[in-house]
């Protein structure tokens, strides 16, 4: 029988480490049997890194996957005279790699302190083809994120600067904390983990034009700035109305 609430991760047939990830109930994790989870286990193990530490490079060769567990990880793409484009965030429960692939097509960054729960490629591979559930979760992982950057190219090619500016600080609040349950979230607080730069290149606008979009949304009332870093949203329902 299936293990399909939350109730299961007091389960001792379910590994201590697996346990407490709060993450894998909506992560690829979500679809596997406790022994199935056991036999993973014999293989994953969790890694911390700091900000600023690459977890991908571009056109490295694929050896493991990842499990986001926690923080924000930076997806970019170098052009060759330099310049960098951040091409999407990743947050827990994401699934980092692209499965099957033979090297990397992108860079991945910890935009924040990151926990990740790495799975050797062979291991990963190997269990698809004996789980069907486990390879039709990884398959909705691979249509939300492209649902997710169709969606952001809207928000790119349409939409005003003030509204890109709302529309990316409603992509951090509503995803930072997988633990929260965004329909019971009325305001939060969080660390914003990427820097103005980033913004901009996530964004395309100037470092300048985001400085001022968040000054006039802090007069507004819809946010609340504290240490630069720190934000504060007292209503998630009316930085949404500001998304467009």
């Amino acid at each position: 029988m299936k293990m399909s609430s939350r109730k299961d991760i007091h389960n001792s047939d379910i590994p201590i480490l697996c346990q407490s990830c709060e993450a894998r109930h909506k992560g690829i994790c979500g679809a596997l049997e406790p022994q199935q989870l056991v036999e993973l286990a014999r293989h994953t193990r969790q890694v911390r890194h700091k900000p600023g530490e690459e977890l991908i490079g571009d056109t490295e060769e694929v050896k493991s996957y990842a499990n986001v567990i926690s923080g924000v990880v930076k997806l970019t793409k170098m052009l060759a005279d330099g310049r960098q484009q951040v091409i999407g965030l990743q947050f827990a429960p994401d699934f980092l790699g692209r499965p099957f692939a033979e090297e990397s097509r992108l860079s991945a960054e910890a935009a924040s302190g990151v926990n990740l729960c790495k799975i050797p490629r062979s291991a990963l591979e190997s269990m698809v083809k004996t789980s069907p559930e486990l390879e039709h979760r990884l398959l909705m992982q691979t249509l939300k994120e492209l649902d997710l950057a169709r969606d952001w190219m809207v928000t790119l090619g349409r939409k005003t600067a003030s509204e890109k500016v709302a529309s990316f600080l409603y992509l951090i609040a509503t995803h930072i904390d997988p633990t929260k349950d965004i329909e019971e979230m009325d305001s939060i607080k969080f660390d914003l983990p990427l820097t103005r730069v980033d913004i901009a290149d996530f964004l395309g606008l100037t470092v300048e034009t985001i400085s001022r979009q968040l000054t006039k949304m802090r007069k507004d009332g819809v946010i609340e700035i504290e240490n630069n870093r720190t934000f504060f949203v007292p209503s998630l329902e009316r930085l949404e109305d500001r998304c467009g």
